[in-house]
């Protein structure tokens, strides 16, 4: 497995899990950031996930993972940056399908969802899938074309907001 440099980041309810994963990242040689939190206070999912994915986004890395209590916030929120692709994970095929068919940028998992063992499998899958392109190219050309089309919309109706 070629090392890349992953951003991380969860609220305090994925705390644990993401420590356990950065651990293991580290283990497997990877690179990662952490964008918090740093303990088990309370964090609004959206501010971690936002910055993870602004940064993907910006290309400063090539995945991102991020973890809250059931993957679905972050997932959601993350989605919310343009030309990012977030896929919450909670079993190997739909991580290598994540990767292979969608191009997903970012891995979400909920920490009260999946445990650390499945977790380890799942970033693994994650990380050793790439994007096959073929038919799933076109599909997601659409999906892109899709978020340009509104993003200029937006920004046309909004005075360039």
């Amino acid at each position: 497995m070629i090392s890349v440099d992953i951003a991380i980041g969860s609220d305090h309810f994925g705390y644990t899990l993401k420590e356990a994963v950065k651990q293991f990242l580290l283990e497997l040689g990877h690179n990662v950031v952490d964008y918090g939190c740093k303990d088990c206070e309370e964090v609004d999912y959206p501010d971690v996930a936002f910055r993870v994915a602004t940064d993907i986004r910006d290309q400063k890395y090539s995945r991102g993972i991020l973890i809250c209590g059931t993957g679905i916030g972050v997932c959601i929120a993350a989605n919310k940056v343009p030309g990012v692709r977030a896929a919450v994970c909670h079993d190997t095929y739909s991580a290598e399908r994540a990767r292979k068919s969608n191009n997903a940028q970012i891995l979400a998992m909920g920490a009260k969802i999946i445990g650390e063992e499945v977790a380890k499998k799942v970033v693994k899958e994650w990380l050793e899938s790439e994007f096959s392109g073929g038919r799933s190219l076109r599909k997601v050309k659409k999906i892109d074309a899709h978020e340009k089309a509104l993003n200029s919309t937006n920004h046309s109706t909004n005075g360039g907001v």
